[in-house]
């Protein structure tokens, strides 16, 4: 799996399928959220990850998320992104060190990832708020879409906000043949990949889908009737409104 030749396919995608389109139009899936402010979302952080690679630092508050000057046409601030933000990628090694915000990953594999999935997630969106219908995701791409949203945001993402849950309980979430544990209460919020299906057994709860569709649901694009749960409701409750809280 390639995941710049992902980036550079979704950015594509997401670019034709805005194209024409009522900026005011809604994203079905996130209430608030329109298709105009979605493609300058996404510009802005082509920009924030050039920041972070080319000055080795966080963006300045608020920095990432300027949008486009008053004669500069969303669609091609976010275009214009895609290009500058593909060409220095494609410039360096997966494994050659970069700054970045995930003190695990510190090269240029880790933006390679964060913004294909972070294109694909909202490719989904404008084509929703489009009208169209979602194009599907390869299987592969989804499970690791899967594995970056657990890890990352919620594994991670959650401490550097401070977010706590507030009941320890243990939630499996199963991808055809990959499972993933989940930790969350008190102490902070965890997850890892698991190779024995034996592990899943002490979980309080289980929610299992197919890749594109448990890739959606862990990113708040799809209701839970959408995946399978068994066990302990309360406990995937708390899961969910963390991911919310993670991801926003």
């Amino acid at each position: 799996m390639n995941l710049l030749d992902v980036l550079r396919h979704e950015a594509d995608l997401l670019a034709m399928s805005a194209i024409g389109q009522p900026p005011h139009k809604g994203v079905p899936a996130c209430p608030g959220l329109n298709l105009g402010e979605t493609v300058r979302h996404v510009g802005g952080g082509y920009r924030g990850a050039l920041t972070w690679i080319r000055l080795g630092r966080e963006p300045e508050a608020g920095e990432w998320r300027d949008y486009p000057a008053p004669e500069e046409d969303p669609l091609e601030f976010m275009r214009s992104g895609a290009e500058a933000v593909i060409a220095e990628l494609e410039a360096h090694g997966e494994d050659e060190p970069c700054a970045t915000w995930w003190p695990d990953r510190q090269d240029f594999g880790f933006w390679r990832r964060r913004l294909a999935h972070e294109t694909t997630v909202h490719r989904m969106d404008v084509q929703g708020a489009a009208g169209m219908d979602v194009g599907a995701v390869d299987d592969e791409v989804a499970v690791d879409g899967v594995d970056e949203v657990l890890t990352l945001w919620l594994g991670h993402k959650l401490d550097v906000l401070g977010v706590r849950g507030s009941r320890d309980s243990l939630v499996a979430i199963q991808v055809e043949d990959h499972l993933w544990l989940t930790r969350c209460g008190p102490q902070g919020a965890s997850a890892w990949r698991v190779v024995d299906p034996e592990d899943a057994h002490a979980a309080d709860a289980q929610v299992s889908a197919s890749p594109m569709t448990m890739y959606r649901w862990l990113w708040g694009r799809l209701p839970d009737r959408m995946v399978t749960t068994v066990g302990d409701d309360d406990a995937i409750a708390q899961l969910w409104a963390l991911l919310r809280l993670a991801t926003k």
